[in-house]
């Protein structure tokens, strides 16, 4: 009985390692090389992880990313949200329902998404990330759907390392590194925390990628 027990734990932990280490990235290369599925401008990047959340609990954390830029290895992503109404503030936090993220998933390419520059969700007398008169004046697409994400001038894309180190950390904010999207399916950030000469590192952090849409 327990050699039975014994070659049923052992089995179930080659496959498991067969699925996670072969099939899996095999798998993913196939998909990532599909039209439909590769990483360019303006993919939508689906992403999940566990977490410990606020009472020591394990949650389920649920992204929605916009790619705004490719320079080179830096992918810089931008988190699809929902503006709040008025009278009904949401969280600020990045992550969305395991519902909402189902529906994006069946649904993003039909919807209207709209690029707000960052300085803009600022103004206007309202709380931040909830629409107002000032952005409903400058985007009038808002009235359709309040999905949005933070977009960057069009002249700052595409321009490389800024000069000055004080601008080092703003500039890798939401940057991940394309080699590690397409060979790994993984989100892996690049960082100038720990680092010494002014270089960028990747992190030792990162989010599995669960699907790309184009």
């Amino acid at each position: 009985m327990k050699k039975i027990i014994l070659i049923s734990v052992i089995s179930l932990v080659v496959f498991y390692l067969i699925r996670e280490k072969v099939y899996k990235p095999y798998m993913w290369k196939k998909a990532i090389n599909t039209k439909e599925h590769q990483l360019q401008l303006g993919s939508f990047i689906f992403s999940k992880e566990t977490g410990i959340n606020g009472s020591q609990s394990y949650q389920k954390y649920y992204f929605v990313f916009k790619v705004i830029e490719i320079d080179g290895d830096y992918v810089r992503l931008s988190v699809i949200r929902q503006l709040s109404q008025k009278d009904n503030l949401k969280e600020s936090d990045f992550s969305t329902t395991s519902d909402q993220y189902k529906s994006l998933k069946q649904n993003i390419k039909s919807l209207t998404i709209t690029p707000i520059l960052f300085e803009d969700l600022y103004k206007g007398d309202d709380p931040r990330f909830t629409i107002n008169d000032y952005l409903l004046n400058k985007y009038p697409v808002l009235k359709q759907s309040r999905y949005y994400y933070e977009d960057i001038p069009e002249e700052s894309k595409n321009k490389g390392m800024p000069k000055k180190p004080d601008d080092y950390e703003m500039y890798f904010s939401m940057v991940y590194s394309k080699k590690e999207i397409i060979e790994n399916g993984k989100l892996i950030p690049w960082t100038m925390t720990n680092s010494f000469n002014n270089k960028p590192l990747l992190s030792n952090y990162s989010k599995d990628i669960d699907l790309i849409i184009n």
